[in-house]
């Protein structure tokens, strides 16, 4: 979600520069797959054969290599499998399109658990940044026995007024700078409009409904917790994770100083041994 509505397009568009730009750089020579489950198109990659898997959650638009670019490349092989996805309408994972419906955050997280059920991996831990986030915690809260270790950034588990209002800023596309919009245009063609549409008025319908993603079901989760994150983030609320770190019984919080929205592609060496590290040291409570 949004705060700073003076730094909120200055800031979007960076981190879609960022995502797009590490494209390219990383993706080359890695199999994507495909599958159906019930009837969706679902894209994946799965890379190393680490004992410990770790499933990536991108956020929202986003794609396997827009957003977690780095971390395929750059965490230990032989340490992790690495598991990420294009969430259903995302990127490759389509047909069909995306359905931005009341409870999408919900219905994403259980296509998540589905795929790692289809590829026989049954325990797992998770990387959520921003609305992949909020679908890992309640992946996490629904499956407790199934999620070892929970690593969020970027995410809310509630909606406030003031973030919808900081979201409507970017609605209309053709605001847009031609540099900023093309690799999305290219990605979703004509119905990018229409999916940006589609993802802020389903965070309305979510506010009119009393603004809960998760926050009832925080104490569910039981998983050790790692909350990231960057103290210059523009793109949500400070409270956010201050209530994450309040209700999530076994959670710890650590701060990038000058961290923004992207910590783990601005920073992702510093990011990935700080990931690797908590799960090192997790590993008896799992």
């Amino acid at each position: 979600m949004y705060r700073s509505l003076a730094l909120l397009n200055e800031t979007f568009y960076k981190r879609i520069l960022t995502k797009f730009g590490n494209v390219s750089k990383y993706s080359n020579g890695m199999q994507e797959q495909q599958i159906k489950i019930e009837g969706q198109t679902i894209n994946y990659l799965k890379e190393g054969n680490g004992p410990q898997t770790i499933l990536c959650f991108p956020g929202a638009l986003g794609t396997i290599w827009t957003d977690f670019a780095p971390q395929i490349q750059e965490l230990d092989k032989k340490k992790f499998t690495i598991v990420a996805w294009d969430p259903p309408g995302y990127g490759k994972s389509r047909p069909p399109g995306r359905s931005f419906t009341n409870d999408f955050y919900i219905k994403d997280a259980d296509m998540a658990a589905k795929l790692m059920k289809e590829l026989c991996i049954d325990k797992y831990s998770l990387l959520g940044w921003s609305d992949g986030g909020n679908s890992s915690m309640i992946l996490s809260a629904k499956y407790p026995n199934r999620v070892q270790h929970l690593i969020i950034w970027g995410s809310n588990s509630r909606i406030f007024p003031y973030d919808i209002t900081a979201c409507e800023k970017i609605r209309d596309i053709n605001s847009w700078s031609e540099k900023m919009k093309r690799p999305f245009i290219k990605l979703y063609g004509d119905e990018f409009q229409i999916l940006v549409n589609d993802w802020l008025d389903a965070l309305h319908n979510i506010v009119n409904e009393g603004d809960n993603i998760c926050y009832d079901i925080l104490p569910l989760i039981k998983c050790p917790t790692l909350i990231l994150h960057g103290n210059q983030d523009p793109m949500i609320a400070p409270e956010h994770p201050d209530i994450l770190l309040k209700n999530i019984k076994n959670a710890k919080i650590h701060r990038f100083p000058e961290g923004k929205h992207n910590i783990h592609l601005r920073y992702s060496q510093e990011f990935n041994a700080i990931v690797s590290r908590f799960i090192d040291e997790n590993k008896s409570k799992m």
